[in-house]
């Protein structure tokens, strides 16, 4: 899990995450034009970095779960095929949302990327092949892990970035509010998601309890690994 630490390097300097905060002392959005934030620390801009880097990741792997269970019960449980879809739907739109993030901010994606595409498809297609309820516990336990993540990052951003202002104010530049904004609502997705697996008898999977505290374990293992490598 992505943790929230930011007080042990103090050095500021330009912030080169959010691509229009890379010069420092850049303009935010506001309603006074000319004022101006202050720079990062390094420890501020290596967790944003991280941020983008393990979400894309994340992102990427929801998106072939959800192409792997498709594949397989979307015609054999014809009931199912417009659930999956609009998860599936939610998790590409994550997925390219992260991808410009990473790319416009030049954000070093994961080194394993394709270990992610092939053990994300795995998961998915080799849980929906057991049942329709394990397909369903892997969404649970997946989306549980992924909203605590989410959680844990919006705590951080919230607590940690607020920059003293050319004005002498205390402020949050409009970049950052608009990160925030959007992992709030993939959070807010991700949890929809788990509401609807235990809608459609996650609980009822056989081995529920084996399914999805190891599900969890992998996740926090992948959300570990991303941020890192």
């Amino acid at each position: 899990m992505l943790k929230c630490s930011l007080g042990k390097l103090a050095v500021r300097r330009s912030f080169s995450v959010l691509s229009s905060l890379k010069v420092a002392g850049t303009t935010g959005k506001s309603s006074q034009d000319d004022v101006k934030y202050e720079p990062l620390s390094e420890a501020q801009e290596a967790y944003l970095d991280r941020a983008i880097r393990v979400d894309q990741a994340g992102e990427l792997g929801a998106n072939y779960i959800y192409a792997g269970q498709y594949f397989v019960l979307a015609n054999k449980y014809p009931h199912l095929k417009p659930v999956l879809q609009h998860m599936w739907d939610q998790e590409i739109h994550h997925h390219e949302t992260f991808n410009n993030l990473q790319t416009r901010n030049r954000v070093r994606p994961s080194l394993i990327t394709p270990l992610w595409k092939l053990g994300a498809f795995v998961m998915g297609a080799g849980t929906a092949m057991i049942s329709p309820q394990a397909a369903m516990a892997c969404t649970e336990a997946v989306e549980t892990v992924i909203g605590g993540h989410y959680n844990e990052q919006l705590r951080c951003l919230t607590n940690q970035y607020e920059l003293n202002k050319s004005d002498k104010t205390l402020g949050t530049p409009e970049e950052l509010k608009e990160l925030t904004n959007t992992i709030r609502q993939f959070r807010d997705d991700e949890l929809e998601h788990l509401d609807t697996a235990i809608q459609h008898d996650s609980k009822k999977a056989v081995p529920y309890m084996l399914l999805t505290e190891g599900i969890k374990g992998i996740c926090k293992v992948a959300i570990w690994t991303a941020e890192r490598i």
